[in-house]
């Protein structure tokens, strides 16, 4: 009796995955955008809409949700019925540290989502105001070891990904830098060209190419694992500090407990997108990469982040703003 219970529970399960690949979508898909209307994840999330609407056959409706690094946006899709029909645009904050440095977060975020894929990832630029005595990583090394606390680095505020990773080099290379958190990755940056500090890993913008070319700014390396697209001949963190890889990354998820097989369209469709030239174009335009993958890749990849910057937020003792 057991046995027929369980199968028939099976049979009923399957057959309603099935019935939700077949109905969805069956009306507008929400993204939750958990940033302010403007920024990098809005202009990503704003350049799929169009070409998933096309595969999906329904109206994506893109709503930001912002605050609590993040985390007002997340619960909202944590807790939103697992159908599809609302899912996150998300990125190393919200899944990642945002739980670790907020509280009252509300969500896990593994426990409460369900992959969907990632959609594109960025290196972090390690540079330095043209009036640091330096020209590659080794010397940079070299000079902060000899002036400890010295070398003021900037970042995006208290526990942003930038504050993270610079904590992460400067406690792998054995350095002591001085923090100085600004409202904003503008706010940082306008700093190290203006010589208020004089370190800052950020991920690649226009402004930030422009200020390179015109030497007022020096890039010593990039975070990636691999050498990147967007700094060609620029070496990586890892070729001089093995295993230093840090990466911004982005991806869609949904409420835990969304049907695999609405996961799978979803993801269909996100793949189809982003195999557009125009939009991978668009996306490198703002020094982004794009990256479809698989649920399973961004699952193993919100763990492997979860898992390392709780160390270096233990370690460091860093709290959110």
């Amino acid at each position: 009796m057991r046995v027929k219970i369980l199968l028939g529970a099976l049979f009923f399960a399957s057959l309603a995955g099935w019935t939700s690949a077949q109905t969805f979508p069956s009306r507008p898909i929400r993204i939750i955008v958990p940033y302010p209307a403007g920024g990098t994840t809005d202009i990503m999330a704003r350049s799929l809409q169009e070409p998933m609407q096309k595969t999906l056959g329904h109206p994506i409706i893109i709503e930001n949700k912002a605050g609590a690094a993040g985390a007002i946006g997340a619960r909202e899709v944590a807790r939103a019925a697992p159908d599809g029909h609302t899912i996150l645009f998300s990125n190393n904050g919200p899944s990642s540290t945002t739980p670790l440095l907020v509280k009252d977060a509300g969500y896990d975020g593994l426990k409460d989502f369900a992959p969907i894929s990632q959609v594109a990832s960025a290196p972090l630029f390690l540079v330095v105001h043209a009036a640091v005595p330096v020209t590659d990583l080794n010397a940079f090394i070299d000079y902060a070891r000899r002036h400890p606390n010295k070398l003021e680095y900037a970042t995006a505020g208290s526990g942003s990904l930038g504050h993270l990773a610079t904590e992460l080099l400067a406690r792998t290379a054995g350095i002591s830098l001085v923090h100085v958190p600004y409202k904003g990755q503008a706010e940082a940056t306008n700093a190290i060209v203006t010589g208020q500090v004089k370190v800052l890993m950020t991920t690649s913008s226009a402004a930030m190419n422009n200020f390179i070319r015109e030497g007022k700014v020096k890039l010593l390396a990039v975070s990636s694992g691999e050498p990147s697209q967007l700094a060609p001949g620029v070496p990586t963190i890892d070729s001089i500090l093995p295993g230093f890889r840090v990466e911004a990354w982005f991806g869609l998820l949904a409420p835990a407990g969304t049907a695999p097989s609405v996961i799978a369209k979803l993801n269909d469709a996100v793949s189809k997108a982003l195999s557009i030239s125009e939009v991978a174009q668009r996306f490198r335009s703002f020094g982004m990469l794009v990256k479809p993958s698989t649920p399973e890749h961004l699952r193993d990849l919100i763990a492997d982040e979860s898992s390392r910057w709780a160390r270096v937020v233990r370690d460091a003792n860093i709290k959110a703003e």
